[in-house]
């Protein structure tokens, strides 16, 4: 025997929040179609069709025509919500001519889901009045005022505070010195830095006119050399050694 999922099982997946006012709000549900439908014609193919009943409120969908077990329908109905009334009731038949519409299973389709995400896509079983497996409805529907709790996640760590903060409103009173005569705190950079200066030396530089410089580049001796007899002593020119050499000079005539 086909058992259906019982409603705690949804409740307890999707959590509901119980104090979420439905009344009056707008829900809307697509019919898709229907899969594996239980066949309740024996020689030609079934006409199905699909009710949903919510409260006292119930849609039909067409009748597709030679659907069979696997039905096509795509058709969407809204349905205004009530408090404390939270499933769909899916009825499926089979459409007759001549006599009455056979039935093919029904089911019921939990609300939890779509109330709580807003949106809830999937297939849900259909049973026979015995409790057997009649096949499956496929839906999609939507809904619009989902509550969206505000604290309902709630920050694990302190915010992230830069290291620069932003300078104070100008509102805020700022410090002023009372006058120039009051104490202070020094401050690192209360003088300004002034030039360093060498201490003088010990030591006095040498005088220049004790020390000439020596001329640049040293004088070099012309090339070639003079004959002998031809060098003049320096001062050659006084008047006493002019006499002393032309003496000089006659005595080595007179006796060589």
């Amino acid at each position: 025997m086909f058992t259906q999922p019982s409603v705690s099982s949804f409740t307890a997946a999707y959590h509901p929040m119980e104090n979420h006012d439905i009344h009056a709000n707008l829900l809307e549900v697509t019919v898709v179609g229907c899969k594996k439908l239980k066949d309740t014609e024996w020689i030609s193919r079934q006409d199905p069709y699909v009710c949903v009943e919510y409260g006292s409120n119930r849609s039909r969908t067409r009748v597709c025509t030679d659907g069979d077990k696997n039905p096509i329908f795509q058709e969407r109905f809204v349905f205004r919500l009530m408090e404390g009334l939270r499933e769909l009731n899916i009825d499926v038949w089979n459409s007759n001519t001549l006599s009455r519409d056979d039935f093919i299973g029904s089911g019921r389709v939990q609300l939890a889901k779509v109330l709580s995400c807003g949106y809830d896509d999937g297939s849900w079983p259909l049973q026979t009045k015995t409790g057997r497996y009649a096949g499956e409805v496929q839906l999609i529907m939507h809904y619009a005022n989902v509550n969206k709790p505000t604290n309902s996640y709630a920050p694990s760590a302190a915010p992230y505070s830069s290291m620069y903060h932003a300078p104070p409103p100008a509102s805020v009173a700022q410090y002023v010195p009372a006058s120039a005569g009051a104490y202070s705190a020094p401050s690192p950079y209360s003088y300004a830095p002034t030039s360093y200066t060498y201490p003088p030396s010990p030591y006095r530089p040498p005088n220049a006119g004790v020390y000439p410089p020596a001329p640049y580049p040293p004088q070099v001796a012309s090339y070639p050399p003079q004959p002998y007899g031809s060098y003049k002593p320096h001062g050659s020119s006084h008047p006493g050694r002019r006499i002393i050499q032309a003496l000089f000079e006659g005595f080595l005539e007179n006796n060589f």
